[in-house]
């Protein structure tokens, strides 16, 4: 089963996220803010991690730079979660480290695709 961890900030993305992720049969861990995301993906090595951009403290930009420089985290894909939709915003992710990108509000089938492509296999 491939462990998702979510770093979301807000409770109500955070919960409704989750709960559609492990009825799709994967193993979700929450982060709330950048500074524990780091903290878990170094001790958890979750399978992907999707990172909400505006969070408080280290922004998910800057969470995900740390992340793609170390070298126990580099490898693991990270999928931007954004309400930042601008012309730019895209690839300022992907310079970020972001290996894909999505806006909210989260369209779930767009995102499992994502997450699909980017997991060395499904859930299962």
């Amino acid at each position: 089963m491939a462990k998702i961890l979510i770093i979301e900030d807000n409770e109500m993305n955070r919960d409704m996220l989750a709960r559609r992720l492990r009825r799709k049969g994967y193993d979700v861990a929450i982060a709330v803010d950048g500074e524990t995301g780091i903290d878990m993906a170094a001790r958890e090595k979750p399978d992907l991690i999707l990172m909400d951009m505006s969070l408080p403290g280290i922004n998910g930009w800057e969470a995900t730079r740390k992340l793609k420089s170390a070298p126990d985290t580099a490898v693991i894909p990270v999928v931007a979660l954004t309400a930042h939709a601008m012309a730019g915003d895209r690839e300022k992710a992907l310079e970020a480290g972001c290996d894909d990108y999505e806006t909210k509000p989260v369209e779930l089938s767009q995102l499992l695709t994502k997450m699909q492509r980017l997991l060395p296999s499904g859930p299962g």
